[in-house]
Formats: C-alpha cells, structure tokens, sequence
C-alpha cells in the first residue's frame, strides 16, 4: 500500500481525568482489560501495516507507552515511538515530526479509535481519486446506558451524539463542508462557487468524523509549514482543505495555466484534460469539469483539489474514546455487541471469567461481562454488564452495574456499584454506595459512604 502510518496516541488527556494519571496516559487506558491503543495497532497488524510511527504527547507518557509497546509487540511490529510536546495538538504534533515523514502518503490514525474498518478501504479510496485528504466517517455513535443502567439523570435512553455537520456531493464521494467543535451550532456557511460547481449537496448530522485520514503528504506539509496557527487536524487542518478545494493555493503536480503565462498554452492544456478525462471513459469529478471553466476548455483553467471521505457501513463499530462517557461505553460494547473487537473466546454464558478468577458461593457473573485473571469474589455477589479487571479482592453481598473496575482494586461487604469507573488500586470500605462516579487510582472511599455523580481522585502534588 505504500503509505507511512502515524498514530496519534496523546498523552494525559484532562478530559479523562481521574482516569487517567502518571501511571497510566490515555493509550494505556484498559478496554476490556486491554489498553485502547492495542485496538489499532492489531488493526494495522490485521491489515499488514507493521511499520509504524506512534506518537505521545509528553517525555513520561512517552516512556510508558513505548515500554509496553516493546514488551507486547516484539517481533511483531516495527515502531518508532516518537515524544512530541503536552497540549500539541494533533496539526502540532505531526509538524513536530515532520522530519520522519517520507512516503508520497500519509495514513494518520487517532490512537483512542475502536473500530472494525479496514485502513486498506480509506487507502484505496484515496488512491482512485488522486485526493490531497480523504477522511473516514462513520455513524455518530449511541451514548449512554443500557436498561439496566443508569445515566446520571431521569432520561435513561441512549442519544446519539452531535459531533459534525457533514457536506457531501451527491455520489457521496466527496466532502463539501465539515464543521466540528463550536462551529457546530453555528449557520452552515458553504462557498458559493463549490455550490455552483457541484449543483447540489447532502448536509449530514449522522456522521462523525473517526480521526483515521490518508492525507498526500506533500500537501500536509505545506498547509502545516504555511499555517502555523493551526493546532487541530479536525477543527483547521481539514476545514481548511475542503473551503479552499475549487480555488487551491498548494503547489500540486498536474495540468495548470502559469499567472502570466500564454493563454494559448493554457487553452491547449485545457482541450488536454478534457480529452483525457473522456478518453477515461468514467464520469469526471465536478473538480475536473469546475477546473474546466463553462466551455469545457476556459483560457484560464481553475486549480483545484480534491478532499474525499470513506463512509464507513452501518455494520461497522467506529468509537473513539475521547470522553470519560465513550469510556465506558466502549468497555461495554467490546463485552457486548462488538466482542468480535474484544480478542477473547466468550462462554456459553456469553461472558468471561478467566480459569484463575475464584467465585464465592451463590456468586453470578451475568452475560457481557468480563473478570480478570487472580480475582477473586466472595459470596451472594452479582455482576451485570461490567468488566472487572485483574487481582481484585471483592467481598461478599456486592453488587456492579454497568461498571469497569481497573486491576488490584479491593470492594468490601456489601457495596453497591452502578455505572461507576472505579481505578486501579482503589479501595471501597465495607456498605459504599456509588452511583454515576469515578474514583481516581489509588483512592480510598471511607465505609457506609454513599455518592452520586462524584469525582473522587487523590490530590496531584506538585
């Protein structure tokens, strides 16, 4: 395929916090037991993509990521992990590594991203068209609890989110507007002249743009090296390409009339695509024709560029875990509907319970759950649509709802646990009620303590 693979991994992301900390950045955070980051780099594994450039925001998550990156992948993939600086941004981050990039294409790929699309669909899709982008979108995902579950508040149904409004032509081939971030509650704004190029265009809420992009990397690196503001891949760096697609500024290979040059040339290099856009014998992009002018052969042919998208099936399962939310929902679907991403055999019972795992008497471990290696339950427990993770120590009469409990994590009598995210190293004393919260790693919840919709994380010393 021929294309140079960058992974975007972060670092200590403040959106996941107490999730995350100096222990464990954002790529390590476990997905059934499993850090995130492992779902992509199997993905490129499946896909033959084994030399990779995986880049952390940050000298100590660096280190911490590059560490298990070793131990895991050894002999199985070739990957250089480059330390890039913290609050970079994703545009900041690939300037920061500019000097590595080579190949004539980039495939840059967001570490957080789950998904089941093959990289190769986004690869070729690019390649046919000759694109300086093409993005991959996939259905905004469903967030939320499941009906045993709880959400925080009195709605408990699943809402799909509202992440971009997507412009497509009407072969649905080819991006139009993208907006992303605040500009999503604002007036859909549209060039006029891609209106007037293209005739008509499809305006998409239901789609989210999934961080997987093939970028021309000559391209990258001029809008990059020319707009220095630019921070974010998806909020600059592609808006960017899609406004300026029928009146271009980079200095792309191919036919184009000189400033001051001759307009018979130019004229005569307009009747020489046109001939080689017919003698394709396929049905020219509106780029091609609008670079044409109205007669088919204007003295002063238009430059333009070509920013693409794959859409991935409904079928697909495309989350990025980018919020403390999709982190739990990600570790329910993967124990779920989409254990095929999970890499376990399933029981008949349809969970997991690892052979070491030791359960107390009258101790029920439901369908689409998971539980660790070494840990160990006591009696008259039960344990729906949660993943548990490895050597816990949990106690009797305790019951988890729709939760992830991380490693070496100790529950006493009695405790009740719904839609919780509980770190590694936490201990719950004996009757604790949580309801909606997170406990930061390490934390220690005092017993008969009961909280609702709480943080709950040790304070960072300075």
């Amino acid at each position: 395929m021929d294309f140079q693979v960058v992974v975007l991994a972060g670092g200590f992301s403040k959106d996941l916090v107490p999730l995350v900390s100096k222990e464990v950045p954002k790529a390590l955070l476990p997905v059934a037991n499993r850090p995130v980051l492992s779902y992509v780099l199997e993905l490129l594994e499946q896909n033959n993509l084994k030399d990779l450039i995986v880049v952390v925001e940050g000298e100590s998550a660096a280190l911490l990521v590059g560490g298990w990156i070793s131990s895991t992948y050894v002999d199985r993939l070739h990957v250089e992990v480059a330390s890039v600086p913290e609050d970079i941004g994703t545009a900041g981050a690939l300037q920061a590594i500019d000097h590595h990039l080579t190949a004539s294409d980039i495939l840059v790929v967001s570490g957080d991203l789950v998904c089941d699309v093959t990289p190769g669909a986004v690869a070729a899709a690019h390649r046919r068209h000759d694109a300086v982008v093409t993005a991959m979108l996939c259905s905004t995902p469903v967030s939320g609890p499941t009906e045993s579950g709880s959400s925080g508040g009195k709605d408990k149904a699943k809402k799909p989110g509202r992440h971009n409004i997507i412009g497509l032509d009407p072969t649905k081939q080819f991006l139009l507007h993208v907006a992303a971030g605040v500009e999503v509650e604002k007036d859909v704004r549209v060039q006029k002249s891609i209106l007037r190029g293209v005739g008509q265009m499809e305006i998409r809420a239901d789609l989210m743009d999934a961080h997987m992009y093939a970028f021309k990397r000559s391209v990258l690196q001029e809008v990059l090296n020319r707009k220095e503001t630019f921070q974010s891949l998806r909020r600059d760096v592609l808006p960017y390409l899609v406004r300026s697609q029928l009146r271009s500024e980079l200095a792309l290979n191919g036919v184009q009339a000189e400033e001051n040059g001759n307009d018979k040339d130019a004229s005569r290099n307009a009747k020489i695509l046109l001939s080689q856009l017919v003698a394709n014998a396929s049905t020219p992009s509106f780029h091609e024709l609008y670079a044409l002018g109205p007669n088919g052969f204007a003295p002063s042919p238009g430059k333009t560029h070509k920013c693409c998208v794959y859409i991935a099936s409904k079928s697909n399962y495309c989350v990025r875990l980018n919020s403390i939310q999709a982190f739990s929902d990600i570790n329910r679907d993967v124990v779920g509907d989409a254990s095929h991403l999970s890499g376990y055999s399933f029981s008949a019972q349809n969970n997991i319970i690892d052979p070491s795992a030791v359960l107390g008497s009258k101790t029920t471990v439901g369908p689409q759950c998971m539980l660790g290696e070494g840990s160990q339950m006591g009696d008259k427990c039960s344990v729906k649509k949660s993943v548990i993770g490895r050597h816990c120590r949990i106690g009797s009469n305790v019951k988890i709802v729709n939760s992830v409990v991380m490693n070496h994590v100790t529950i006493g009598d009695g405790c009740s646990i719904q839609g919780a995210v509980i770190c590694s190293n936490v201990q719950l004393q004996e009757r604790v009620v949580l309801k909606d919260c997170q406990v930061g790693a390490g934390f220690v919840v005092t017993a008969g303590s009961e909280h609702k919709g709480e943080s709950l994380a040790k304070k960072e010393k300075q």
